[in-house]
């Protein structure tokens, strides 16, 4: 498990996490989501002991990164694909991050075969593309075989056909009980990926929960459909709902799906559609986040010729 306990750190007179405070537990894909500048890498790297605190804890399994012996067999981590020496071949940059802790060399050949880089094992790193980059990093955080994996925009660079891939690839190391912590910015994906979310925004936590509870707290009432629309109207105005007409059909806040059925059950009023409308995950960030953006974009406008 990781475990972020009031954790705390400037640079300067910038204050990048302010007293944050998570968990991630295994056996679920965390995403961990922020606008930009709220503190996600400078967390990230203070769990991995790249940054030191000024207050607080980042600790994987218990304790600090820094003492884990042999850290890649406990956490994997892909936090920036570029960093990586452009002269060295994809299977000498593995080899000798395998020889620092002890991994041997069957485990590179298999990792680099999962991430689909086997037919370029001799090529070297600098001609690769973003996308085989991020392939290569998520190979190295592969490479120990770790209970604990943490992916930094992991998808960036990838085609379709490697979003998919990452996606599956992170459900099925959650899948195997393992601590699955990503971040990313792209909303759908995360809606797709994720079974927690840690939103955080200038430092601070502002929301941990299930997608599911998200999504659900912000959600957009259901829409009705009947042949008698206007008499399903009134009952359902009479039960407290606010019913407004919408596309042909009735959109009700105030009362969920069971109530809507019962009520027009026991008035004998037929119902052609009944859809729970909840918000997408993106509509639900946009709205928790809103304060903390530090920089707005304005409107699109049309330049009059």
């Amino acid at each position: 498990m990781i475990e972020v306990i009031e954790l705390t750190k400037r640079y300067g007179r910038t204050l990048a996490v302010d007293g944050l405070s998570f968990q991630v537990k295994p056996g679920l894909v965390t995403g961990f989501l922020g606008p930009n500048g709220a503190g996600k890498s400078t967390t990230m790297r203070a769990i991995l002991g790249l940054d030191a605190p000024d207050s607080g804890r980042a600790l994987v399994d218990g304790r600090p990164y820094i003492e884990i012996r042999q850290p890649m067999r406990v956490v994997g981590a892909l936090l920036d694909a570029s960093s990586v020496h452009p002269g060295r071949s994809a299977l000498n940059h593995l080899r000798a991050l395998a020889r620092t802790n002890r991994i041997g060399t069957s485990a590179v050949v298999s990792v680099m075969e999962r991430v689909g880089l086997a037919g370029v094992a001799r090529k070297k790193v600098g001609a690769f593309s973003l996308g085989m980059k991020q392939r290569l990093g998520i190979a190295a955080a592969l490479l120990g075989d770790p209970a604990v994996l943490m992916f930094d925009e992991p998808v960036n660079g990838l085609d379709p056909e490697g979003v998919r891939w990452i996606r599956e690839l992170m459900r099925g190391l959650a899948g195997d009980g393992r601590t699955v912590l990503v971040s990313s910015h792209l909303m759908s994906e995360m809606q797709l990926t994720a079974d927690r979310l840690v939103i955080i925004g200038r430092g601070k936590l502002i929301e941990d929960a299930t997608v599911g509870e998200l999504t659900k707290r912000f959600q957009r009432g259901v829409l009705v459909r009947s042949p008698r629309g206007e008499e399903l109207a009134a009952a359902l105005s009479s039960a407290g709902a606010t019913v407004t007409p919408e596309g042909g059909g009735l959109s009700v806040q105030g009362l969920d799906v069971p109530s809507i059925g019962d009520l027009a059950a026991a008035k004998g009023i037929p119902l052609h559609e009944v859809t729970p409308r909840g918000a997408s995950l993106e509509e639900a960030y946009m709205r928790l986040t809103a304060d903390s953006v530090e920089h707005k974009s304005a409107g699109y406008k049309a330049v009059a010729s």
